[in-house]
């Protein structure tokens, strides 16, 4: 009986569910756009008068961020500086801000993963840990880390980008169009020797 019931009440909550009307694309488009919010002298405030425009004054350059290395963001680091080796033919692509005075620098490759992996194997002298089957990752960590002084643990990261058919990993500067493997270097901290 108890179980009758629920079916009973199942089938009516499901069939009123279907019943209420479902908010139809066209009321949808018809949404005001967001307008952003209203400056001092807007004439659409209501009342207030426009106010002739301010000159504005010129931008003043902005410098490409530093690690506490000394490195800007688009300088392609040193090995001296990383701490650890570049492979020979990998072209710096970028780096970003990890936190806690650590930057991770990311280089491409069209070398494979695994030609990558033997390589950091043998020059690291640490086997390191494939830590991802899909797509393969293959993280060395070198060097203590420290969770109150750092954002990442100093280390080597390697990832293929080719897996399952895909074109690699694209190249901002185009040249060439496409990396086949990526490379991420995590220095450590300048306090920190290894």
């Amino acid at each position: 009986m108890g179980q009758r019931v629920l079916s009973g009440m199942f089938a009516f909550l499901f069939g009123a569910a279907l019943l209420l009307p479902a908010p139809s694309i066209e009321a949808q488009r018809r949404q005001p756009v967001p307008r952003p919010f209203p400056q001092p002298g807007d004439p659409t405030r209501g009342g207030s008068e426009a106010t002739a425009p301010q000159p504005v004054e010129p931008a003043q350059p902005v410098a490409a961020p530093t690690s506490a290395l000394g490195v800007t963001a688009e300088t392609p680091p040193s090995e001296a500086v990383l701490g650890f080796p570049i492979y020979p033919n990998a072209q710096f692509i970028t780096s970003y801000e990890a936190g806690r005075a650590q930057r991770y620098y990311l280089f491409g490759t069209n070398s494979s993963y695994q030609e990558m992996v033997n390589y950091y194997t043998v020059v690291l002298d640490e086997r390191g840990d494939r830590v991802f089957d899909a797509p393969p990752t293959h993280i060395f960590e070198i060097g203590r880390f420290r969770e109150e002084e750092m954002a990442f643990p100093p280390g080597v990261t390697v990832k293929d980008y080719t897996w399952n058919g895909a074109a690699g990993y694209l190249n901002p500067s185009q040249d060439p169009e496409w990396f086949k493997t990526v490379i991420q270097i995590v220095p450590a901290p300048p306090e920190q020797t290894r």
